[in-house]
């Protein structure tokens, strides 16, 4: 807010000046007036710039050897001069903001600049006001946009671009960091805005913005105050967002502070590479080894060829060409046609201050400042310009912006500078010139974007970090847990700061995977009475009282909201510890695998089954005919000899068989899973507990144990709505042991890793049922730390070459119970619910099928004759006379009959010829 009102004042400050300077030469200015339109065959265009800059110096000979092409070429203007006044401002806003009025009280139809964007901001609303158009290849601030300020057209691409190319660079080499130097003017500050909004879309942030004084004010002490509190910072990617002279100062103060080392990454802004093209390399390049700059991507053609060969003439060898004196040049040919289409259209060149008048100031004299009326028709003409110039195709999109827009990517090296590829808008980060790539189909993916090898700040080839740890100087602080039970795990060594343990050995391994050396120091958390609290361990380091947490710290939600957490090195969950009871064994052992329900589902079948198959059977098979009391046998002996597969009677209908070949494998399931139950029943010790899980322990009214400092508390009370009263604090194993056994809880709730370590020296309790959370172990780290993420490449390398596997081993190897017993889980119903299903289904359909057929029988063979007086007596004859169709013997047709006295046959000779053999045996 403070610098919008700053803007305000220094907006309004330049008005007065300006309509003072109106007011003392109104009297030459009313001459001036007169004598407009002598010369109609001269079409005037201004120009500011600050000509002692680089760009100043380039941009001024551009322009020149542009307005003398366009002059030479008699198509354009329709005969027409072009003539091109530029005015240098010489650093100061005031002075441009004079040369500008001078311009806009002459016939001047539009003004190419100015050089900065601050005088872009000012000069835009004359320009709105007065309907000239302002065309800038410098002045690139985002914020100077088209709805604002209409008569500002930017024909080269705005740093909104450059900033992405920026981020992109950033987010491709895995920085997530960036600090950003910047001049305090608007300019700096716009274009350090969007740089800011672009990394946090690829995931990275602005840590430090360091602001300097507007150029030409920034000291040497100010900037080194700056680049040694930078120094001091974690982060060691730096853009510099400056001009020349400003931003040359900062690399060689940098330099001299031992900031242009190995492990930094500067990045600079396109004026370096400006820099890089327009002076001599040697007077540059030793302050700047190994920094990255952005350089405006023209694409080769002939015409460029050609003015490039022209440079060292037009410039005498002064100063070396760069792509925004290309831009200048193109600039002056886009106004000069779009002028030839304004005179094609019959436009002509008057102004007027009607508009001017009605601000009810007559004491001001505006006379002088007059209101160009084909100004709007002019810049249509510039929007809708489609040419080739040297920068290439130049035509406008909705948004002004340019077509593509590209960047060239530039390393310093010792040489010079080298390419090491592009960006553009389509494709991102690429080595192949974008021109190339817009024939092909646009591929941002993660594979596609790469840049050659770079030679980094020191000489050295290998890719920065980009982080180094805060507070050079200081060791890590590592929050440590003072534990005082399951010292395994983490523990202090003899009442000293140093410690031991499962977690701490890890950590060590993993530090010693890091391709840095670390500083760092344990600090001990607790009062070595309890257990600490955990959460407030990990609270310590958003406080900055820790660096880093580590030890036994679960990875949970509440957790994760205040720090980052490396990849877990232990997988952990709560699990549900109880006494337990050994079954003895008794006479009625072998009922325990089943259920009763399992016993009487299983009877159930076994009796449906064989029903069903004896009415399947009844009509063709003898073995299942016969009188009431033998048939009732017959069923009962059928149903039940299945068990054993020893039944005799023999299936002949499709339906029977098909029923007893599903049941058959029904009764093996229920079989093999029988004497696996009953083996393991017999040979381990069973044990059995009314706690079943955590299901059972929830819908008790038992008090529940949990180890102190530990989340599970949180979890039961705020996760599963357990009161707090039924919860019982518990600080060590061997209370655990005492509470359990005297009845004080029921059960206790801890993580898997303190109860497998709990249960190796307590074998009368148990895990009842199944772990209930997924989580594990990890260490706590700053919210986006980088060192996190290191960490976390170190534990993954532990596990996969077996070295986490071996501390584990060596620290919480667990010592087995002499005698382990398992727990007494019957075989549920539920476990063979699909295969009784499976078998009642298939005798359902079979039976269904079975009486249609029978009706279908019945009905061929007795057709219904009986009237409507005798209905009812006639159903129940027939009902009866259908109950004897079905209960009597079907008859065998000839051809059965004789394959199944061949089957008889056979069987017969079969029975003597072994008969025989065993007698001769």
């Amino acid at each position: 807010m403070n610098v919008q009102l700053a803007y305000r004042r220094f907006f309004m400050n330049l008005l007065f000046l300006a309509f003072t300077f109106i007011l003392l030469h109104g009297s030459s200015t009313a001459r001036e007036e007169a004598s407009r339109h002598d010369d109609d065959d001269v079409v005037n265009i201004g120009a500011i710039f600050t000509l002692q800059t680089i760009n100043g110096k380039v941009s001024k000979i551009a322009i020149e050897a542009a307005e003398q092409d366009v002059n030479s070429d008699p198509r354009i203007l329709g005969g027409r001069r072009l003539s091109i006044n530029i005015h240098d401002s010489n650093f100061s806003g005031f002075l441009g903001f004079i040369g500008a009025l001078k311009f806009l009280m002459t016939d001047t139809l539009a003004i190419i600049g100015p050089q900065t964007s601050g005088m872009a901001h000012v000069l835009s609303h004359l320009a709105n006001e007065l309907h000239v158009p302002l065309l800038s290849f410098t002045a690139l601030d985002p914020t100077l946009t088209p709805l604002q300020y209409p008569y500002f057209v930017q024909t080269a691409p705005s740093d909104q671009f450059q900033m992405t190319a920026i981020a992109d660079m950033i987010s491709n080499y895995g920085w997530r960091e960036v600090i950003a130097i910047f001049n305090d003017d608007d300019p700096g500050r716009n274009g350090v805005t969007v740089l800011g909004d672009k990394l946090a879309e690829r995931g990275c942030k602005l840590s430090y913005k360091a602001a300097l004084p507007p150029e030409p004010n920034a000291t040497p002490s100010f900037i080194t105050g700056q680049l040694v509190k930078i120094k001091s910072m974690e982060s060691r990617i730096i853009v510099l967002h400056t001009f020349a002279k400003t931003g040359l100062l900062v690399f060689d103060l940098a330099q001299k502070h031992e900031m242009m080392s190995k492990g930094y990454v500067w990045i600079a802004t396109a004026w370096l590479s400006t820099v890089l093209d327009s002076s001599s390399a040697s007077n540059t390049s030793n302050s700047v080894l190994g920094a990255l700059t952005l350089r405006p991507h023209t694409p080769q053609s002939l015409k460029k060829q050609a003015f490039i060969s022209r440079w060292k003439h037009l410039s005498n060898g002064s100063i070396g060409l760069n792509p925004y004196g290309l831009y200048a040049y193109d600039s002056v040919w886009m106004i000069a046609r779009a002028l030839n289409l304004f005179f094609d259209q019959k436009g002509k060149v008057s102004f007027s201050n009607k508009n001017l008048s009605r601000t009810g100031e007559e004491n001001l004299n505006l006379g002088a400042l007059s209101v160009f009326e084909g100004g709007k028709q002019l810049l249509d003409n510039i929007l809708r310009i489609n040419m080739t110039g040297l920068t290439g195709p130049i035509h406008f999109g909705s948004d002004r912006s340019p077509p593509h827009p590209s960047f060239e990517i530039i390393n310093v090296i010792a040489t010079g500078f080298r390419s090491i590829g592009y960006w553009s808008n389509y494709s991102g980060l690429s080595v192949i010139t974008p021109e190339k790539l817009q024939l092909k189909p646009a591929n941002r993916s993660i594979s596609s974007q790469h840049l050659k090898p770079v030679i980094w700040p020191g000489n050295t080839i290998e890719r920065p970090r980009g982080w180094v740890f805060p507070h050079n100087g200081r060791q890590l602080r590592i929050g440590v847990p003072n534990r005082v039970s399951y010292r395994a795990i983490v523990s202090q060594i003899n009442a000293s700061n140093a410690v031991q343990g499962y977690c701490i050995e890890i950590f060590r391994a993993a530090i010693k995977l890091l391709p840095y050396a670390v500083q760092y120091k344990f600090v001990l958390f607790g009062d070595g009475e309890n257990n600490p609290s955990y959460y407030d361990l990990v609270n310590m380091i958003t406080l900055d009282v820790f660096d880093v947490a580590v030890g036994d710290i679960a990875i949970v939600t509440d957790r994760t909201k205040i720090v980052d957490f490396t990849q877990p090195y232990i997988e952990s969950g709560l699990v549900v510890v109880a006494p337990v009871n050994k079954l003895k064994s008794h006479a009625w052992a072998f009922l325990r695998p089943f259920t009763p329900m399992m016993w009487g589902v299983t009877a159930f079948f076994f009796l449906f089954v064989g029903t069903v198959v004896w009415i399947l059977e009844h009509r063709t098979n003898d073995d299942f005919r016969g009188p009431p009391k033998e048939q009732i046998v017959t069923v009962l002996w059928f149903s039940f000899s299945t068990m054993f597969f020893a039944h005799r009677e023999n299936t002949v209908s499709p339906l029977g068989r098909v029923v007893l070949i599903i049941w058959l494998f029904v009764v093996l399931i229920i079989n093999s899973s029988y004497t696996a139950s009953l083996t393991s029943i017999l040979t381990v010790q069973q044990l059995s507990s009314p706690i079943t899980g955590i299901d059972s322990l929830i819908s008790s009214n038992e008090r529940i144990g949990f180890q102190v400092g530990s989340f599970a508390a949180n979890y039961l009370t705020e996760q599963l709505n357990i009161p707090k009263h039924r919860l019982v604090p518990l600080g060590s194993p061997e209370e655990y042991a005492i509470a359990l056994e005297r009845g004080t809880v029921a059960a206790v709730v801890d993580e898997r890793p303190y109860v497998e370590l709990f249960l190796s020296d307590h074998c009368e309790f148990s895990i009842r049922g199944q772990e209930f959370t997924k989580s594990g172990w990890g260490f706590a780290f700053p919210r986006d730390s980088p060192f996190a993420v290191d960490m976390s490449t170190a534990i993954l390398t532990l596990s996969e070459n077996g070295e986490l596997q071996r501390i584990h081993e060596k620290w919480l190897s667990e010592k087995a119970c002499a005698h382990r017993s398992s727990e007494n889980e019957q075989l549920q119903l539920n476990s063979f619910k699909g295969l009784f299903l499976i078998c009642g289904i298939t005798c359902f359909v079979a039976l269904l099928i079975y009486f249609l057929s029978m009706l279908h029988q019945f009905s061929k063979k007795s057709p219904i004759k009986a009237g409507p007086s005798n209905r009812d007596s006639s159903r129940s004859a027939r009902i009866q006379t259908f109950l004897d169709f079905v209960d009597e013997k079907e008859a065998v047709s000839p051809r059965k009959l004789k394959r199944k006295l061949e089957h008889i046959s056979s069987n017969r000779l079969r029975s003597i010829s072994k008969s025989r053999s065993d007698r001769v045996q």
